[in-house]
């Protein structure tokens, strides 16, 4: 069985090993496990309290399940899927009466059923064939060869950095500020040393932090995972775990959840979110069509770059990258991610998408999909112990976080910065992938600038070659791939939000 295993997923071609995949995939898996809670949370409009809170954590242990099988299986590599952040936001507002909207929930699924087969059209239908190898190009393969170079090269350290900020934020090192945005947890300030209190969240990441990077600095397997083990357990002193949570006394937390998965598939039952689509899902509030177009282009243009970024970040990390930098089997990780997207429609979650955390576990050593499988192990044994990884503190994962920031930070020195062309798009990518909280608006931004930039400089310089001043005919990167890219951006940025 070990050899089999080790063969179907290439283990040691790789370069690793089934001990090493295993610690990998549950490294993956506890820095994610707060999508389980959080999901239902930015998807119900009143959270905990709502009726079908059980009901979306089960949709979401079963779509992160289901989605992280198609990138074990099919994709054979060391990632994780789950629900996006910030696309389950969408979900939540357009569902929960916001900004003006009215849609059902069954509305939402359709609207993101809908997404999902326009994910797999661009993955399956070709557009050319490649001369040397004789394979067919998808559309999708055929967007990121349309991805400048300087803009491809700066997507990993946007996503590390990106991932850094979201742990220091979830560990309140980095706190919300009126006049600054953000500042540093106000140590000196005795308030926040009370039990539970900001400070103490800090101190966890660090305590996290610290023994993640002791560990790894003497190689010991298993470093990421250890950290935060040892966080959690500093946690309770502190006040930051919440031993009621453990022994599922929590609100909306319990350790009996037979009753809860049956009433999930009981189509009947009108909490359950399973198959919501056909629960009055294409009955659409009169006058939406276009309100509708617009929010199923959202939902596409986020899912399709977020995930294309969060390839590129992670294989990158891992060495995963062909000769040409497309991550290897890209084209079989698009189509895991677009079933992915589909299945989430049924299960009644927002869209599953290939999650950035998944370097956590490519730290840890994870090359393979033994990794991913062993997270999706984790995400449908959770439904039985949801307590158990609800109690886990968001501080604790977040000092794997910061940690894999580090990692990948190391891939800056591939970003040219001596030419200036290339310099300020891939500056731009990285900063606002950052400040905006998005790593589509940071890809985004970054190849609008990167078009406009060149598209001068290369105006300039062909009538400076025609004129004779130059003798140097100007070359451009810019293709009619990335004409469409740009178009799509343009029309994602600008359009309304209504």
């Amino acid at each position: 069985m070990k050899t089999k295993i080790d063969r179907f997923f290439e283990v040691t071609k790789r370069n690793s090993t089934i001990k090493t995949e295993i610690y990998a995939g549950i490294t993956t898996f506890l820095s994610m496990a707060y999508i389980l809670v959080v999901n239902p949370l930015n998807i119900l409009p009143t959270g905990i309290g709502d009726p079908r809170f059980s009901s979306v954590f089960i949709a979401t242990a079963i779509g992160s399940f289901i989605g992280t099988l198609f990138m074990a299986f099919l994709a054979k590599m060391p990632l994780a899927q789950a629900p996006g952040m910030g696309l389950n936001a969408m979900l939540g507002t357009i569902i929960g009466g916001a900004a003006g909207y009215s849609y059902s929930y069954g509305n939402g699924m359709v609207l993101i059923f809908i997404s999902g087969i326009l994910f797999l059209l661009l993955s399956v239908i070709p557009c050319e064939i490649n001369k040397e190898t004789g394979k067919r190009i998808a559309l999708r393969e055929k967007v990121f060869e349309g991805m400048p170079k300087a803009i491809v090269d700066s997507i990993s350290v946007g996503v590390g950095l990106f991932i850094t900020f979201i742990g220091l934020q979830n560990a309140h090192i980095i706190m919300n500020d009126e006049y600054t945005l953000v500042r540093l947890v106000n140590f000196n300030n005795q308030a926040v040393w009370q039990p539970g209190g900001e400070a103490c969240f800090a101190i966890v990441a660090l305590i996290g932090l610290i023994v993640i990077g002791t560990l790894s600095h003497y190689k010991i397997k298993g470093s990421i995972i250890w950290g935060i083990v040892i966080a959690t357990i500093a946690a309770i002193p502190l006040g930051v775990a919440d031993l009621s949570v453990l022994l599922g006394n929590g609100p909306g937390i319990s350790w009996s959840f037979k009753e809860s998965i049956a009433n999930f598939f009981n189509l009947a039952n009108k909490n359950s979110v399973f198959l919501s689509l056909f629960k009055g899902g294409f009955n659409f509030p009169a006058g939406s069509l276009l309100t509708s177009l617009m929010l199923i282009t959202a939902f596409f243009l986020v899912d399709m770059f977020d995930t294309m970024g969060t390839l590129i970040g992670c294989c990158k990390n891992a060495g995963l990258i062909q000769e040409d930098g497309k991550p290897i089997n890209y084209g079989k990780m698009l189509y895991a991610d677009s079933a992915a997207t589909i299945t989430s429609a049924f299960i009644g979650t927002s869209t599953i998408s290939t999650y950035v955390e998944s370097s956590t576990g490519i730290s840890a050593g994870g090359r393979t999909g033994l990794t991913a499988l062993v997270t999706a192990i984790m995400f449908i044994i959770s439904i039985f112990l949801l307590p158990l990884f609800a109690f886990i503190p968001s501080p604790a994962a977040a000092s794997a976080l910061i940690y894999v920031g580090v990692i990948m930070m190391s891939n800056i020195k591939t970003v040219d910065f001596k030419h200036v062309k290339n310099a300020l798009p891939s500056f731009i990518t990285i900063i606002i992938m950052l400040l905006s909280y998005s790593i589509t608006d940071g890809i985004g931004i970054g190849i609008i600038t990167y078009f406009f930039l060149d598209s001068i400089i290369y105006i300039i310089d062909l009538i400076r070659y025609k004129t004779g001043k130059s003798k140097r005919k100007p070359t451009t990167e810019i293709t009619i791939v990335t004409v469409i890219i740009v178009i799509l951006f343009l029309i994602y940025f600008l359009m309304p939000s209504i």
